[in-house]
C-alpha cells in the first residue's frame, strides 16, 4: 500500500484559466470558489479566468492560486484518494493546513488574502530575488554572509538550485561572486518583493495579527513546515510557524526527504504546473511523482494509489 503525501506548489505557477475544468465539472469544487470569493470580497472565479492583468500581482495571485489548488483537492478527496502528510511549498502551505483539516476554507482565503496584501506592501521596491544553478548549498550561505547588504537564501528546491532573496544591490553582488565561484548560471526572478527574507518581518507580524482571530483546529492529518522541515501534529506552533515563513528560507528539499524518511512513496502534486514534480525527480528518482492539474488527471492518479 502506497504511502501518499498531498503536496501544493507556491506563487508563480499559476496561469488563466487554471482550475477552469474543476470549476465547470464538479458542485465541490464551484463551492470553493464561491467561499472563497465570499471570503475574500473578490470575483474568485474571474480572477482566476478571465483577469489575466491582476493574476500576477502578488496581493491577487496568492487567493487565487489557493483557491485554484483547493478546487482540485476537494475534487480529488471525491474520488477515494487521501493523503497521509501534507506539504506545501510557501503559499502551498496553506492548502496542506486545508488538507490536513487545520485550517477551515473560509478562514484560510481570508488569511491569504491578507498576507498577499501585506506581502505586495511590505517591500514594494528595491528588492530582488535570483534562482543559483549548479552549486551547492553551503557556498551560497557563505557567499550570502559575506556580501554587504541584505541578502540570504529563500528557497532550498532541489539539489542544484537555490533561490536567494534581499536587496537588489545585495542580491546582485551575491550572484556574481557566485558565478564566479562556479556556479552555472545565476537568473533574476520576476517578482514582486524580496519575498522570505528579512525585509518581509513587517508583513510576518501583521500577519500574525490576522491568524490571532483564527481557531485552529485538530490535526487529521500532520503537515511538513517549510519553516523546520519537520512534522507538526498539533496546532499550538502553527501559527508562529506561517508568521516566520514569511521572512524564513523556504526549506523545501528537506521537507521533502524527511517525508520519504517517514515511509512517503508517492506524492501527488495538486495545482498548476509541475514544479514541484521536478524538483521531486531531482531530489529522489526512486519514489513516484503525479499531479493533480486538469480533471482528467484524477483518473490517472486514482488508476496509480488505489
Amino acid at each position: 500500500m502506497s504511502k501518499i503525501a498531498f503536496v501544493f506548489p507556491g506563487q508563480g505557477a499559476q496561469y488563466t484559466g487554471m482550475a477552469k475544468d474543476f470549476y465547470e465539472s464538479f458542485p465541490v469544487s464551484r463551492q470553493v470558489f464561491q467561499t472563497a470569493s465570499e471570503a475574500s470580497g473578490l470575483d474568485v472565479r474571474a480572477l482566476c479566468f478571465e483577469e489575466e492583468d491582476r493574476l500576477n500581482i502578488t496581493e491577487y495571485t496568492q487567493i487565487a492560486m489557493l483557491t485554484a489548488e483547493i478546487a482540485m483537492l476537494r475534487a480529488l478527496e471525491e474520488t477515494g484518494i487521501h493523503s497521509q502528510v501534507n506539504a506545501g511549498l510557501s503559499l502551498g502551505e496553506y492548502g496542506a493546513l486545508i488538507a490536513s483539516g487545520v485550517m477551515k476554507e473560509k478562514d484560510a482565503f481570508e488569511v491569504v488574502r491578507k498576507r498577499g496584501i501585506y506581502m505586495q506592501e511590505a517591500y514594494p521596491t528595491g528588492g530582488a530575488m535570483s534562482a543559483v544553478l549548479g552549486t551547492d548549498a553551503g557556498l551560497i550561505e557563505k557567499v550570502c554572509e559575506e556580501t554587504e547588504g541584505i541578502v540570504s537564501v529563500a528557497n532550498y528546491n532541489c539539489p542544484g538550485q537555490i533561490v536567494i532573496t534581499g536587496e537588489e544591490k545585495a542580491v546582485s553582488a551575491a550572484g556574481e561572486a557566485l558565478k564566479e565561484a562556479g556556479a552555472r548560471r545565476v537568473i533574476p526572478l520576476k517578482v514582486s518583493g524580496p519575498f522570505h527574507c528579512e525585509l518581509l518581518k513587517g508583513a510576518g507580524e501583521k500577519l500574525g495579527q490576522a491568524l490571532e482571530a483564527v481557531e485552529l483546529q485538530p490535526f487529521s492529518i500532520p503537515y511538513v513546515t517549510n519553516v523546520t522541515a519537520g512534522y507538526v501534529t498539533e496546532p499550538d506552533s502553527v501559527k508562529e510557524l506561517l508568521v516566520r515563513q514569511v521572512f524564513s528560507s523556504v526549506r523545501w528539499q528537506q521537507c521533502v526527504e524527511a517525508m520519504i524518511r517517514d515511509g512517503v512513496d508517492t506524492f501527488v502534486e495538486i495545482g498548476p504546473g509541475k514544479t514541484l514534480t521536478g524538483f521531486l525527480k531531482k531530489i529522489d528518482r526512486s519514489v513516484k511523482a503525479l499531479h493533480v492539474e486538469k480533471a482528467e488527471d484524477l483518473e490517472t492518479v486514482r488508476k496509480e494509489c488505489l
